[in-house]
């Protein structure tokens, strides 16, 4: 997966779609480009047990981290070792938790070494939960609730635009994703064909790249190049 995706509902619909209490305290945004290290939604359980919208950190940091320096490069976290992972075991097995997203970004490289962007979202416009494990880092007045992904190897012609992609919970999969378990492993079912089959692989235009760039523009369907290596995809 590549570190781009956008995440648009506001807090009061996504608590409604969630079932969840709105914890974000007025600052959530619309963010059409979101990029490591950005504040963003996400669902967990509270400390009473129920539902809790907040927003945190894309990049976990575990505890034991001495800085924040490195939490660009803790965005994702692999379904394969994350049980394993010294990083991120602790995090899964105890502190599970929802990306909402409207969808995700990828680049498939072009014959003239240009790069052509493709948005990856339901084509019916609902809301998309990835897979997430989430921690509380602090260092001195610096406390920050930071996340990961979790990835999984691409499923469909998904291969053709990245070898990976996110973790996708249906609707019926939140809940046991969110409550502790004794053998969290038996969680990282595969993506189900239905919600594969929902989604769509949408070219989208160049200004997606520069960070700086956000608005609805950025996901807007562009015509590509006549080329073998940029085709118009189409998911099943």
């Amino acid at each position: 997966m590549c570190g781009r995706y956008a995440t648009t509902r506001g807090a009061g619909e996504l608590s409604a779609l969630f079932e969840s209490s709105d914890d974000t305290d007025g600052v959530l945004r619309p963010d059409h480009n979101v990029a490591p290290t950005d504040r963003v939604p996400l669902v967990r359980l509270s400390a009473e047990g129920h539902r809790s919208l907040c927003v945190a950190r894309w990049g976990l940091l575990p505890h034991w981290s001495r800085s924040a320096a490195g939490a660009a490069r803790m965005i994702n976290a692999r379904a394969e070792t994350v049980a394993t992972s010294r990083a991120y075991a602790g995090a899964f097995a105890r502190r599970r938790c929802l990306v909402p997203a409207d969808g995700w970004y990828e680049w498939v490289r072009r014959p003239d070494g240009g790069r052509q962007a493709y948005f990856m979202t339901p084509t019916d416009g609902s809301v998309l939960a990835l897979a997430g494990i989430w921690s509380f880092w602090e260092s001195g007045a610096d406390r920050r609730l930071t996340f990961s992904v979790l990835t999984t190897a691409a499923r469909g012609e998904l291969a053709e635009v990245h070898d990976r992609m996110p973790v996708l919970l249906a609707p019926d999969r939140w809940s046991s994703w969110l409550t502790p378990c004794d053998e969290p492993e038996r969680l990282l079912a595969p993506v189900s064909s239905d919600l594969l089959a929902g989604l769509e692989i949408r070219p989208v235009g160049p200004a997606v790249g520069d960070v700086r760039n956000d608005g609805p523009e950025l996901t807007a369907r562009v015509s590509v190049p006549s080329m073998s290596s940029a085709p118009e995809l189409t998911l099943f």
